[in-house]
């Protein structure tokens, strides 16, 4: 049985290294310790040499992919060979599910949660990777939040790190790691884009409201109106739930802030970082990129 994924609940004790493996390459993030400033190392990836598949492999070279994460993490000399292992947002399904209750012992529970997800995921889920964060909960109320990924695909990505010469200690989706970034108790909307998709997500406090992963076309102009359909969606469904519009959009990706902010056309919409590029502690030239999924990993990091 595959591993299960540590989702993003703001956990202690995740190691303090991280590496995100992406279509554009591979970013990784190590702390040197309390209060000091985090190294960053990005080492990229030629076209088509990670495609994030859920029923195919996902690596052209299995062997160029661990060479790729080894150079990454041997760049911000991490203080321990175990690391957070950070997926593409399309390979992790999330849901947020409601129970009655749950059982007290995590392995019921989740069996469980595993029952609830058989007829909803498209791949098998008895040998997937899953895992649940309750969310909050009440007498007569459990809400959990539960993401999954396929086995298979999970222990491809395992085995690129560990050929590396690391271990990976927790898993994350991009989008729900970086969600541990932001540090605020009010609602946030938030926007994580990549070459391939785009994640939106509402977080009020502990509570998920949303999280979407949308699959985006190669053609530019159903490209753009997919994004800005994506968060008129987003930001319709926030005021709904929360009874206002959003103010601000959280925003991490292959583009800036600026450009991204014009792509979604919205001027009562401001556009912020989700996580600014780092500007120090790079040892290599660091793209512009979704810093969030690295920096959410490293903010539950002992």
């Amino acid at each position: 049985m595959a591993r299960k994924l540590q989702p993003a609940a703001r956990p202690a004790g995740r190691p303090p290294v991280a590496v995100e493996i992406a279509p554009e390459g591979v970013l990784a993030a190590a702390s040197p310790g309390a209060g000091q400033t985090a190294a960053y190392a990005f080492v990229p990836l030629g076209p088509g040499m990670l495609t994030p598949e859920l029923e195919a492999a996902n690596f052209r070279s299995p062997e160029a992919i661990a060479g790729a994460i080894r150079r990454a993490l041997d760049e911000v000399s991490p203080r321990t060979r175990a690391v957070t292992l950070i997926l593409p947002d399309p390979l992790v399904r999330v849901f947020v599910l409601d129970f009655d209750a749950l059982p007290a012992k995590q392995a019921d529970a989740i069996s469980v949660v595993r029952f609830r997800l058989r007829k909803t995921v498209p791949f098998d889920v008895e040998h997937a990777g899953v895992s649940y964060q309750v969310l909050t909960q009440s007498q007569t109320e459990c809400k959990v939040l539960a993401a999954v990924v396929p086995g298979p695909v999970l222990a491809e990505y395992e085995s690129a790190v560990r050929a590396a010469g690391y271990e990976p200690g927790a898993v994350l989706s991009s989008s729900l790691a970086g969600l541990e970034a932001v540090d605020q108790m009010e609602a946030v909307m938030a926007a994580n884009l990549s070459t391939l998709a785009i994640t939106t997500s509402i977080a009020n406090g502990q509570d998920l409201l949303l999280y979407r992963t949308l699959d985006l076309p190669a053609d530019p102009k159903l490209r753009f109106y997919e994004i800005q359909r994506s968060i008129a969606v987003a930001a319709a469904y926030f005021e709904d739930k929360l009874g206002g519009r959003p103010r601000h959009l959280h925003y991490a990706g292959i583009e800036t802030a600026a450009e991204f902010a014009q792509t979604v056309g919205d001027p009562e919409l401001a556009v912020v970082e989700w996580v600014p590029r780092p500007d120090r502690g790079a040892m290599t030239t660091l793209p512009q990129a979704s810093y969030a999924g690295v920096a959410g990993a490293l903010a539950g990091a002992r």
